[in-house]
């Protein structure tokens, strides 16, 4: 095979792309595809932390002189992930459409919009809790971006690089939700930024009045957002070959795999993300005397940082049964979550002793985090495997090149549309997550009930897995 590298005249974009030649990916493939992978993951990581700014920025308001309830509280650090999986619907597919390079700019450049908005918004107490919503909404660009991003990075590498290249891309873009709770706290308690930050706002803290900038949570990101911008505009580069209409994109809704993926990482990615937005607010309501913010930052890194092992792990021992595993941890992980609750009078489905333990909860909640970034490492690496399967099943060694390239293309154009949709599905844990903390607060009193609906959710992931996956002659063995 010819392993020369074609590209268009006066632009970044590559006319010849195949990763799976090894001629091509030693020679020229990998030193491109490393490229566009470094560029992605601070994009993505601008982008959650941005998508998940308001889980800080919500439990400060009521300091601020904002007289907003803990129902509406919640609200504010659920809606973003609502709009962000409902946006990662479209982004699932814009990549074939516009371009890897062009669409990581621009989406980059519209973290801008939420970023600038709640910077100004946030100094005003008299701000509508409409305006709130709306730029509460507009934090989902950020959201967006990672079903893009994925979808664009699964293009450049090959079968078996998959899993570590998207876990590399996702792990240290989620940092951003961990970076983004434990930088808040530091840099809204000094004007770092000057004249350009704005003036300080007063509030009461351990009995005595301080000052705080809190437009700095979004402020600070601006340069790095314009910075980044600019940088994938003119070092990342487009794939001509990843090219396809909506409708061609569009065959993995008639693909049973999609949706029983779009579940499993529901209950990996989906309790990361969810988790992440509404830790702080459910440790106020279960714990007041606990500063959730010096704690918050915790469990998003350990998940962050565990996703990237979940695709490595995968890689080498299989998707289906690390996800498995994963899904059976994670139910006990939440049953020693309930265990360590506040008890409270009339409890019916609390485990929880009389005064509880944070420490015990925190900690328990920490092996949810590890174990909610390790499936989504591992689930991820199961989706492309799976529609490459299913592209080549008819084909075989003696068949035509031309046929087996066109089936290697069709797998792949599949299943970065399924891994961009499955990130879409899964996001909507991020808004299901903290409002069954605060539906079931309001209803029973306690989040015991949302927490043991998870458990249960957890275990018939386990279930599907095992039965399509991991199971001796399971219908896609991956």
């Amino acid at each position: 095979m010819d392993t020369k590298l074609l590209q268009s005249t006066g632009s970044r974009t590559f006319a010849i792309w195949t990763p799976e030649d090894k001629v091509f990916w030693e020679k020229q493939g990998e030193a491109i595809a490393r490229v566009n992978l470094w560029i992605s993951i601070p994009s993505l990581f601008l982008s959650f932390a941005i998508w998940q700014v308001w889980s800080v920025v919500a439990i400060s308001l009521p300091a601020l002189g904002f007289a907003y309830t803990g129902d509406q509280l919640f609200w504010l650090a659920a809606l973003p992930s609502l709009s962000g999986a409902t946006l990662r619907i479209f982004y699932s597919f814009v990549i074939p459409l516009v371009g890897g390079r062009r669409w990581t700019a621009i989406s980059t450049a519209s973290l801008l919009l939420p970023a600038i908005g709640i910077g100004f918004a946030i100094q005003n107490p008299q701000t509508p809790y409409s305006t709130m919503l709306i730029l509460a909404l507009l934090c989902g660009l950020g959201g967006g971006n990672f079903s893009s991003s994925m979808a664009n990075i699964s293009y450049f590498f090959p079968k078996n690089r998959k899993g570590s290249a998207l876990g590399l891309n996702a792990g240290f873009g989620n940092l951003g939700v961990s970076v983004v709770q434990f930088l808040s706290p530091i840099v809204v308690s000094v004007g770092v930024l000057g004249i350009f930050g704005g003036p300080p706002q007063e509030i009461v803290r351990d009995g005595q009045i301080a000052q705080v900038w809190m437009q700095n949570a979004t402020f600070i990101w601006v340069p790095w957002i314009v910075l980044v911008t600019i940088i994938a505009w003119f070092a990342m580069n487009d794939l001509a070959q990843a090219n396809a209409s909506i409708k061609d994109q569009a065959a993995i809704f008639k693909e049973p795999h999609t949706w029983l993926t779009c579940i499993l990482y529901l209950g990996t990615f989906g309790s990361f993300i969810g988790f992440a937005a509404g830790f702080a607010l459910l440790t106020v309501k279960l714990f007041p005397d606990i500063n959730p913010l010096a704690y918050a930052w915790v469990g998003p890194l350990i998940g962050a940082l565990s996703r990237p092992f979940g695709g490595w792990l995968a890689d080498r021992m299989g998707g289906g049964k690390v996800t498995l595993w994963n899904f059976l941890f994670m139910s006990v992980a939440v049953i020693g979550v309930l265990f360590f609750l506040p008890e409270r009078s009339g409890m019916v489905f609390g485990l929880g002793t009389t005064t509880g333990s944070f420490m015990g909860f925190f900690l328990t909640f920490q092996l949810l985090f590890f174990a909610s970034g390790l499936g989504s490492g591992s689930t991820f690496r199961m989706i492309p495997l799976i529609f490459s399967t299913l592209a080549q099943r008819g084909v075989s060694a003696e068949s035509p090149a031309q046929e087996r390239e066109a089936c290697e293309r069709r797998g792949n154009m599949l299943g970065a549309a399924a891994v961009g949709f499955a990130g879409a599905f899964g996001a909507y844990g991020g808004f299901f997550i903290p409002k069954s903390y605060g539906s079931s607060i309001e209803i029973t009193g306690g989040p015991e009930t949302a927490l043991w609906i998870f458990a249960f959710y957890y275990l018939s992931c386990a279930a599907l897995t095992w039965w399509y996956y991991a199971r001796r002659n399971a219908s896609m063995p991956c």
